[in-house]
């Protein structure tokens, strides 16, 4: 799966935050919804416009930001 077929970012929305493309959802909220105990389908339930490849592109989005932060 290629997470930039689902995630964008656009300065004029969310300032700047990378979204869920087509949609107002930060990627960060995917991530907190999930951290605070959330399963992927009570996500669904409550976003239901989302799919399943969404909230994966999300997870994809920033393991590979994280694959490439360096610590000095």
């Amino acid at each position: 799966m290629n997470y930039k077929n689902y995630i964008s970012v656009d300065v004029s929305k969310r300032f700047g935050r990378p979204l869920i493309t087509g949609t107002r959802i930060a990627v960060s909220d995917v991530l907190n919804w999930l951290a605070n105990g959330m399963t992927e389908s009570e996500i669904l339930m409550d976003f239901p416009d989302l799919t399943l490849d969404q909230i994966k592109a999300c997870l994809l989005y920033v393991a590979e930001k994280e694959s490439n932060t360096r610590v000095a």
